[in-house]
């Protein structure tokens, strides 16, 4: 189970990173947000762990529809939940609850460590909640019935996801006779903007909300730190990891355009890069490069940071007699060899199952989820600029209907977001990694005294969540520290009102 769920997962990465170098009238997929995913492809070992013996499984029926009254909206379908009580000191104590994204929660439960190691601090129930559309929570039966149409798809969305989550902990607190114990929600990358915009929308049922790694900001064209976005951090990562490095596969793109465009070019890059099968054309060879800098930049934690992994293997490369473009090619697949291993038969192009992620997580990028990736002209990849009108040509062509790239920020807000949030919410933690490319569309200063952004440097996507480890560099130690002890006050805060108002 756990060696077949791994293999999943490694499959599962191949297939879903962004093909970003395909001109921008073909690209609709967006990066995954998943905050587990580098911690289990970088740290193997988490899976032999297992899930906790002490995690029961429940299952909710489900309203389909919480914002229609048609009738069809009551059909009901059964949600998963998972709990732990090790760790709860019984009605009253604080409730930690994370709110599932793009994937099945199974990976959460051993990808995400913050909740089991906060909750013995706070004699905390846990509770992980599934996403509709994922894993077992599926609408109508089956996945294939609840994605085959533009009507099935149309109740998978963001707030029809929030508003579940809301039901569920209202379920739980009833259940359990915890009415009065507090919820704080937690989430990374895609859940942790569902966990801030949960907070912002059920502030009844939530107290505060650990966003890790949420790009909120990432939509409809709000002004990005830096500016270039996603792609300019991934060029700084590896740029400080090495100035040749980053020189080398800056100049890498026309060396392959060139030698695929030669005769026998594409057979010759098929042998010298090990491809699983042969190439048809340089943009598969080049798609699978851009991956792999993505995702070792995204997931650049460690102990082993894959960006320094994959400059060391490039720098590492010795110069052939044949000449500048050889080298440059000997060098890039000396990365691939020291980012995947030498084991593997191939590296390009291998056999691939289509996962319910990449069906789910392009659906949700095509409707709502517009996040606008481009590649300009500061940074070591090809330029190839986010177009808006292409975007929602391809998605409309696949799919029916139309995206809506403004829905976000109408929905949840987003524009001038200090301006409007210091004057109403509160008790949000956004915290970032300044290595992780999403930061660039992450909150990244505070807002106000209570909705506050905790960032680190050398901090990469969904860091602070992943399981503590003895390992773990002093700096991610007390960005963890420090996110607990603002939820502490939290609790304190609450707990205060509450006694104040049951004397009352």
């Amino acid at each position: 189970m756990k060696q077949s769920m791994f293999q999943w997962l490694l499959i599962l990465c191949m297939t879903v990173v962004l093909a970003v170098s395909q001109v921008a009238a073909t690209r609709i997929d967006i990066p995954r947000l998943s905050p587990t995913r580098g911690a289990i492809l970088e740290q193997p070992e988490i899976l032999n762990t297992g899930s906790s013996k002490e995690f029961q499984t429940f299952y909710y029926n489900q309203t389909l529809d919480h914002f229609n009254y048609r009738s069809e909206s009551y059909t009901e379908f059964q949600q998963r939940y998972v709990m732990n009580f090790q760790y709860w000191g019984g009605p009253n104590a604080p409730i930690l609850a994370y709110l599932g994204a793009e994937q099945a929660i199974d990976y959460d439960l051993v990808g995400v460590g913050f909740l089991d190691d906060t909750a013995p601090r706070f004699k905390a129930l846990q509770v992980f909640i599934e996403h509709r559309y994922y894993g077992k929570s599926i609408p109508f039966g089956s996945r294939e019935e609840a994605m085959k149409n533009a009507s099935t798809r149309g109740y998978f969305s963001s707030a029809q996801a929030i508003a579940d989550y809301a039901q569920i902990l209202l379920h739980i607190k009833k259940e359990w006779h915890a009415e009065h114990s507090p919820v704080i929600v937690i989430g990374g990358s895609y859940g942790g903007m569902l966990a801030s915009w949960f907070r912002l929308k059920y502030p009844h049922i939530a107290i505060g909300a650990l966003a890790s790694s949420a790009p909120i900001l990432y939509f409809d064209n709000i002004t990005l730190t830096p500016p270039g976005g996603y792609y300019s951090v991934v060029t700084k990562d590896f740029k400080e990891a090495s100035e040749t490095c980053y020189q080398t596969i800056r100049n890498s793109w026309s060396v392959v355009d060139d030698v695929a465009s030669q005769p026998h070019g594409l057979a010759n890059l098929s042998r010298r890069f090990k491809t699983c099968k042969p190439l048809e054309e340089a943009a598969e060879l080049k798609d699978y490069l851009d991956s792999m800098y993505t995702r070792a930049a995204q997931y650049n934690r460690p102990p082993r940071y894959p960006v320094t992994v994959i400059c060391g293997g490039i720098d590492g490369a010795a110069n052939s007699s044949s000449g500048n473009k050889d080298d440059i090619l000997n060098k890039i697949f000396a990365g691939v060899v020291a980012y995947e291993g030498n084991d593997e038969p191939c590296y390009v192009n291998p056999p691939s199952n289509l996962s319910e992620t990449e069906i789910g997580w392009r659906w949700q990028t095509c409707s709502e989820m517009v996040i606008p990736i481009g590649i300009g002209n500061d940074t070591m990849f090809p330029p190839s600029p986010f177009d808006l009108s292409s975007f929602e040509s391809e998605c409309k062509r696949e799919y029916g209907v139309p995206s809506r790239p403004h829905w976000i920020t109408s929905y949840y807000g987003g524009h001038d977001i200090k301006f409007v949030l210091q004057r109403f919410a509160s008790n949000i933690i956004f915290s970032n990694g300044l290595r992780d490319p999403y930061s660039s569309g992450g909150v990244l200063e505070n807002i106000s005294k209570s909705i506050v952004a905790v960032k680190t440097k050398n901090g990469s996507h969904c860091l602070d969540i992943v399981p503590a480890s003895k390992t773990d560099p002093q700096w991610l130690v007390e960005q963890r520290a420090t996110e607990v002890k603002i939820i502490k006050q939290w609790l304190a805060n609450y707990f205060a009102d509450l006694r104040a108002l049951i004397k009352h």
